[in-house]
């Protein structure tokens, strides 16, 4: 089914803009509890070096995580899952591995057709 949120006029899946060879991971990795190489963040994805098609796909998935919860709602959402991850686990790092939007983005990285049929609001899912 069509949607102009997930979708561009012309049919294809719509991407953010990939940023290679940033810096910006490498900044945000000083104040994260892991060693971010990628990060989706509004309609940009920063890569520390280049992107392989499944790094892309991953990416892709967070910024339609994103356009469907407005993107601040799914940085709350983010920041929330993470905090409570941490709780749980009393491990950063896998506090942000156990987080829904990471778990249905790794869980699908690897199928590079994911987006064509995700449903709307999939990460719930994997909470």
């Amino acid at each position: 089914m069509y949607n102009f949120i997930y979708f561009n006029d012309d049919g294809k899946i719509r991407k953010p803009w990939f940023v290679e060879n940033s810096k910006v991971p490498i900044i945000l990795s000083y104040v994260a509890p892991i060693d971010i190489y990628a990060i989706a963040f509004g309609p940009f994805v920063w890569c520390r070096g280049t992107m392989g098609d499944q790094l892309k796909n991953h990416e892709v998935i967070h910024y339609h995580q994103q356009l469907e919860l407005l993107f601040v709602g799914q940085w709350l959402l983010y920041v929330f899952y993470w905090l409570k991850g941490l709780i749980k686990y009393k491990d950063g790092a896998v506090a942000y591995r156990e987080s829904p939007f990471e778990r249905e983005a790794y869980a699908n990285d690897q199928n590079l057709d994911y987006l064509k049929n995700r449903e709307r609001f999939a990460w719930r899912k994997y909470t």
